[in-house]
């Protein structure tokens, strides 16, 4: 019972503070700027996934990963460019 009133005592204050925090419309856009750009820095953009198969003398914990017979970034690698691939096809046709 205890766990419930402060679960609903938590969620109706963050409720209330979200509401305050958006009330404004330049306040909003300075949220939604700060949330744009968390989301865009943790898209994956950062993630080597074009290394991810194809192991080069530069990217020496993937080629030593890829030398001892681990094809898991090669499959990876090969299933997002396949993928990438049909949708242009689609987009295409």
């Amino acid at each position: 019972m205890r766990k419930r009133w402060i679960f609903s005592t938590v969620g109706a204050l963050g409720a209330g503070t979200l509401a305050y925090l958006l009330k404004d419309e330049e306040r909003r856009g300075q949220w939604k700027g700060k949330a744009q750009s968390l989301f865009t820095k943790s898209n994956g953009s950062d993630l080597p996934v074009e290394a991810a198969g194809n192991p080069q003398e530069d990217n020496h914990e993937n080629t030593k990963m890829v030398s001892e017979g681990s094809q898991f970034g090669v499959q990876y690698y090969n299933e997002l460019t396949e993928k990438e691939r049909e949708i242009l096809e689609k987009a295409n046709s």
